[in-house]
């Protein structure tokens, strides 16, 4: 029988160099094998090689087009140039110049290597470079016109297509803006070296020092940002004067008011706001509660820090209930504005100077007196006159009517004592607006007109339909000149007078034909408002005398703005959407262009008044 012939196959065997070749093998009938040459490549076969598996001069030409950098090139060559020799001679004869080389760092580093890699900004001047740049970053292009997000990024309004690199520069730049350095981290970086010396030498207690050290620069950052403030205000001061404010009155419409929210000055606080207040010409505003915490905050509504903290102060065991800024008086109207008054349920107040942050505890005129004594046991009510020379407190006895003691905010001195017949005693009183008297306000709805320089009770007067009166306020326009009582707004200076009352009744009297010697008994209110079903617990005149705040305390959102000398509530604002809720103190800006509203829960809004 004759012998099978066998197919050929074929074995698949490395070669020496770079590239595969197939070996055919064929077995002979004695099975032997065929002759072991590899026959040659042709073209065909070598670009497919190539295409697929890559070669030595193709793999060294795509490294070098990835690096940048004349430096590093050199490095890389030197490197494949050392590689070169050890396959051929097995690093035998290799010098060690090409087998290593040193690290030097950046500062070795050719001319115009950070400019080439977008170094040459923030992070040159800081001293700091970055551990790894993306050389893909050059390669991306993003547009900035075409995206409503990013056109805040742009430098020309022109601009539009930008590299990836200076995109994430633009991008650290804009939060920068909108998230600034800590306070604490700047006063860290910025420690005089000669206290970190000293500190370093410490011993076991160097942490507490350290602590006790961050806490007072802190402080004083705080206080000198405060000092500054009132230093370099005068233009403010110069602006908010009254001449100028008078002949810049804007004239607000009735029943639509243009009004919009601006930043809050605080969103959350550990206790209710009771007493808030504007300074009469920086743009500072007070606050104060029951935490026996005073708070000031700078008026700015605008990022990247909106109403910034200045400064607070903490009294300890002395829940606050009224806190006032000083009035200037008309021989210097700065000097005596950056002193604030604090009083509680003590029998004592404190002062507080800004200018030099000293707290003085007055309590002698109390302790004194033997009149003061008996009828003076609580001094949380108090009230600034205008012309900052006076300080009146509401009595604590009830017996036979009440009493409001006057004393001198100069020499703390005790004046004089009005009293009234009044069942329940002193709901509330107001200063004129010329500051030499005030308006006693009777829980029985009798109203009194007290003279402070003739120490006497000039006439009297019953709150129309007043079953228990809550709260009085004047307000209108400004008085003329010194001595010339009356005129233009009426009686003390003020045109209009408001009375709330404990059933949300709030009713507005014009002041204009009163005079000392014509006070009518029973007058008839200009208008009465029903829109507060609660008992009135705050009313606030505007400056220019367009505007009454009226709100109350003990009900959610009980705020009205009432239009001036039209005596319109207006009808689109506050809105079911407001965020007021509970109002426990509110206070309008000397220009009235501010509304700020402190509620129970700590928050302080802020509104804009607009023409």
């Amino acid at each position: 029988m004759a012998p099978t012939a066998l197919r050929p196959r074929e074995k698949v065997v490395k070669r020496t160099g770079h590239g595969v070749g197939v070996k055919p093998l064929l077995d002979d009938a004695e099975g032997g094998s065929t002759s072991d040459e590899i026959p040659d490549k042709d073209e065909t076969e070598e670009q497919l090689e190539k295409l697929v598996f890559g070669d030595d001069a193709g793999f060294f030409e795509g490294l070098k087009s990835h690096l940048t950098g004349s430096q590093l090139t050199h490095r890389t060559e030197r490197t494949i140039i050392g590689a070169e020799i050890a396959e051929d001679e097995n690093l035998e004869s290799v010098a060690d110049e090409n087998l290593f080389f040193l690290d030097s760092g950046a500062d070795n580093l050719p001319d115009g290597w950070h400019d080439t890699h977008g170094l040459s900004g923030d992070n040159q001047d800081t001293g700091r470079t970055p551990a790894w740049v993306d050389s893909d970053d050059d390669r991306l292009s993003v547009s900035l016109a075409s995206h409503p997000q990013l056109r805040k990024l742009r430098n020309a309004e022109g601009e539009d297509i930008i590299n990836g690199r200076e995109y994430i520069k633009r991008l650290r730049r804009q939060y920068e803006r909108l998230h600034p350095t800590p306070v604490w981290a700047r006063v860290r970086s910025q420690r005089p070296r000669n206290l970190m010396d000293s500190k370093s030498s410490a011993s076991d207690d160097g942490a507490d020092s350290d602590m006790s050290l961050d806490d007072e620069v802190l402080e004083q950052s705080s206080s000198e940002a405060l000092r500054d403030l009132l230093r370099s205000a005068g233009s403010l001061v110069q602006a908010a004067s009254p001449s100028q404010q008078s002949s810049k009155l804007r004239k607000l419409r009735p029943e639509v008011l243009d009004i919009q929210r601006t930043k809050d000055i605080t969103v959350k606080g550990p206790s209710s706001v009771d007493s808030l207040q504007f300074h009469p010409y920086y743009p500072l505003i007070l606050s104060s509660g029951p935490s026996s915490t005073i708070s000031i905050h700078q008026v700015f509504p605008h990022p990247p820090n909106p109403n910034p903290l200045l400064t607070s102060l903490h009294v300890k065991n002395t829940p606050l209930h009224s806190t006032a800024f000083l009035p200037p008086s008309n021989s210097s109207p700065t000097s005596d504005s950056a002193t604030i008054y604090l009083s509680s349920r003590r029998r004592y107040f404190h002062t507080w100077s800004l200018t030099t942050g000293v707290t003085t505890k007055i309590a002698r005129p109390f302790t004194s007196n033997p009149h003061l004594r008996t009828t003076q046991r609580t001094t949380e009510t108090f009230r600034l006159s205008p012309c900052g020379r006076y300080i009146g407190f509401i009595g604590s006895a009830r017996k036979g009517g009440g009493y409001v003691n006057i004393l001198a905010t100069q020499s703390t001195q005790w004046l004089c004592t009005c009293r009234i017949d009044s069942r329940g005693g002193v709901a509330d009183f107001a200063w004129w607006g010329d500051g030499n008297g005030i308006v006693i306000a009777g829980k029985n709805g009798e109203c009194s007109e007290y003279d402070v320089q003739e120490r006497r009770v000039l006439g009297r007067w019953v709150d129309e339909g007043a079953v228990g009166t809550t709260v009085i306020a004047l307000g209108g326009d400004k008085p003329s000149s010194k001595g010339d009582r009356g005129k233009p707004g009426g009686l003390g200076g003020h045109r209009f007078i408001a009375t709330g009352s404990s059933s949300g009744i709030v009713n507005i009297y014009d002041r204009r034909k009163w005079s000392s010697t014509t006070i009518p008994l029973n007058p008839t209110p200009l208008r009465t408002l029903t829109h507060l079903t609660t008992p009135t617990s705050h009313l606030e005149f505007s400056s220019d005398g367009q505007m009454l705040v009226m709100a109350s305390r003990w009900k959610k959102d009980a705020l009205r703005l009432v239009h001036l000398p039209s005596c319109t509530v207006y009808r689109n604002w506050p809105t079911d959407r407001t965020p007021l809720g509970r109002v426990s103190s509110v206070a309008l800006s000397p220009d009235a262009g501010l509304l700020a509203v402190g509620n129970e829960q700590g928050a302080i809004r802020l509104w804009e008044i607009r023409e």
